[in-house]
Order: C-alpha cells, then sequence, then structure tokens
C-alpha cells in the first residue's frame, strides 16, 4: 500500500483524486489546496466522488499531522520558478514528488540552475520527483524516444499531435484562446497567456535520449480561426474568431532540422490524431487515430508513475530516469 497526499485541487487535482480512488494498493490520506472554497471541503464530495473523510487544509504541515505518506502528488502550477518553493517543502518533509508541472518535465536546458537547486534539495533529503503528464511526459517526448529502441540509426523525429479539445477543461480551451477575436489573441499572445507550455521541454528530452546536441530551437504560435459557429466547447465561437492554436516546435543541428513537434488543439477539429514519424534505420510511422484523451491520459500517467518514483532513486527525475510506468489495478 502506497499513501499518498494530494496537493492541488483543481480540475486536473480532481480528475487524478477520483482515479486514485478505484485503484487498490493506493491510499489518499491527506489532500491540500489553500483556495477559501476548498479549505475543510471532504475531498471526496469536492472531487464529485464518495466522501472519503479527508478533508481539505490550507497548508501541507497541518495536513500531514499524525499521518505516514510516502508520495506527493502535486498538480498546482505550470511554471517551474512558482514550483520550486513548493517542492522543497514537500521534500523537507521526505516525500516523493510526482508533478503535472510542464516546465518540471525536462528542465536541464530551458532552466537549468532552478534544476540544479530541486535535484539538490531531493537529494538532501533522499527524495526523487519527476515532472509528468500525456504532453509533456509520454505522448510527444517519452513515447517517440521508446520506439527509437528498434532503430540502427535516427536521423529525424517528428510528432503530430491534432486535438479536439471540446470536451478538455476549462482551463485548456482558456489557454487556447478559444472564442477570442484575433486581435484579442494578439494581446494574450504578447502577454505570454496563450499556448501550450512544454514542447521545448520534450524537444530536449529527445535531443538527451538520442545524444544529440541541438544548437537552437524555434516555437511558433497561430491561432486557428473557426470557419463556422462552433458550440461544441465551454463557450459559444462565432465564425471568424479563434477556436484554438497551432504551436510548433522545432530542433536544429546546425542548420538542420531534426526535431519538429506539431501540436494542433481546437474546439470541433474534426480529425483528431496523434503521428509519430522517426526517419532512419527502420524508418517508423505510429498513427494513434482519434488521438489521446489529453486529461484522462495526465492523469492516469500521474496515478501510473507513483510506484516508479519509488523505485527511482534520489534526485530530480524524468521519465527517462524512471522504471516505465504503466497500469496496475493492485499492489
Amino acid at each position: 500500500m502506497i499513501n499518498i497526499v494530494h496537493i492541488g485541487l483543481g480540475p486536473v487535482g480532481q480528475k487524478i483524486v477520483r482515479f486514485a480512488s478505484e485503484r487498490n494498493g493506493i491510499k489518499i490520506i491527506a489532500a491540500v489546496d489553500p483556495a477559501s472554497d476548498k479549505i475543510d471541503r471532504d475531498v471526496g464530495k469536492l472531487c464529485s466522488i464518495k466522501p472519503l473523510g479527508i478533508y481539505v487544509c490550507k497548508d501541507l504541515k497541518t495536513a500531514l499531522e499524525g499521518k505516514n505518506a510516502d508520495v506527493a502528488i502535486l498538480s498546482s502550477v505550470s511554471s517551474l520558478k512558482v514550483i520550486e518553493k513548493q517542492i522543497e517543502e514537500i521534500a523537507s518533509t521526505g516525500l516523493d514528488i510526482v508533478s503535472t508541472c510542464e516546465e518540471l518535465a525536462f528542465p536541464w536546458q530551458t532552466h537549468p540552475l532552478i534544476a540544479k537547486r530541486i535535484d539538490k534539495i531531493c537529494r538532501k533529503h533522499n527524495v526523487a520527483c519527476v515532472g509528468t503528464g500525456v504532453n509533456p511526459g509520454f505522448l510527444m517526448d517519452y513515447l517517440p524516444c521508446t520506439l527509437s529502441s528498434v532503430c540502427q540509426n535516427v536521423n529525424k523525429i517528428k510528432v503530430t499531435r491534432i486535438q479536439d479539445a471540446s470536451n478538455r477543461r476549462i482551463p485548456f480551451q482558456q489557454k487556447i484562446g478559444t472564442g477570442l477575436t484575433r486581435s484579442q489573441f494578439m494581446i494574450k499572445e504578447a502577454e505570454g497567456t496563450l499556448g501550450h507550455v512544454g514542447l521545448v521541454e520534450s524537444i530536449y528530452m529527445i535531443a538527451y535520449c538520442l545524444n544529440w546536441k541541438l544548437d537552437r530551437t524555434s516555437v511558433s504560435l497561430k491561432p486557428v480561426i473557426a470557419k463556422r459557429i462552433i458550440t461544441s466547447g465551454y463557450v459559444k465561437i462565432n465564425k471568424g474568431c479563434v477556436c484554438g492554436i497551432e504551436q510548433i516546435a522545432r530542433g536544429y543541428i546546425g542548420e538542420k532540422e531534426v526535431i519538429r513537434l506539431h501540436f494542433h488543439a481546437a474546439v470541433g477539429e474534426s480529425k483528431p490524431v496523434d503521428i509519430i514519424e522517426i526517419t532512419g534505420k527502420p524508418t517508423i510511422k505510429s498513427i494513434i487515430p482519434g488521438g489521446v484523451d489529453g486529461d484522462i491520459a495526465t492523469c492516469a500517467i500521474i496515478i501510473n508513475a507513483i510506484r516508479s518514483i519509488k523505485a527511482a532513486g534520489t534526485g530530480l527525475k524524468t521519465m527517462l530516469d524512471l522504471p516505465v510506468p504503466r497500469y496496475f489495478q493492485g499492489m
């Protein structure tokens, strides 16, 4: 039995609680969220399942009083700068950490100083920490790395992820600009509040796995414009307004593009699909018709990584360092 504490109970955190409550071998013993509308609520009721007799606390110290936890599930923010202090607090209690923070998935090139500090903190307290999810953490980085296992050589990797965002959580739909006018999109893009976080981290994870030394990376972002009225998302989208984003990240050796990650998410997308293409010997093309549901997959991999993090050693880890996370019904 692995005892876990949930930290951060937004839409993703709540779904993780629901998934965890269904697994044998995992026991939820505490929950933390500083939001005033969540403190002191039964975490089961908050997450739309049966009452669990566990009440949300405002801080970790209070939540853990008189309890022995093994792993913290941290689903709070995407920013490594913000989450660093949270990781330090959790690590000081001796808990291993599995987090949804996108920038934590592979921060060694994008935020090297923070990565080194987090690694040092975790080693000091003899715990392990990993950031994961469907993307980054699996579909656009870990999975193509795994598929390269059967290649004699690799010249280029391209991953295309096309999603219908209609059923994704509201914050995700907001992050891709759903319902904005073109001018509103441009303003928010300039503010840095739009777009998917983690593509560059995914590029560097792939490059590290293949021992490629990249000279530079680039990321482009543009809106996807609705050609008709769309009502399948959380807001009505008028023709000519934004229904999603297209984001392309590239990694180069010299002037040669060796990694391309094409991320397209839009409400009302009619042909969702995930495609991994490895150009090499042999050349491989893997297609997942309909694509992988992002919210389900992110929450599932967080739960499935719990066993792996316990066997990962100490320090800041990536998915490449962990024993392969996989579904388990019990322990």
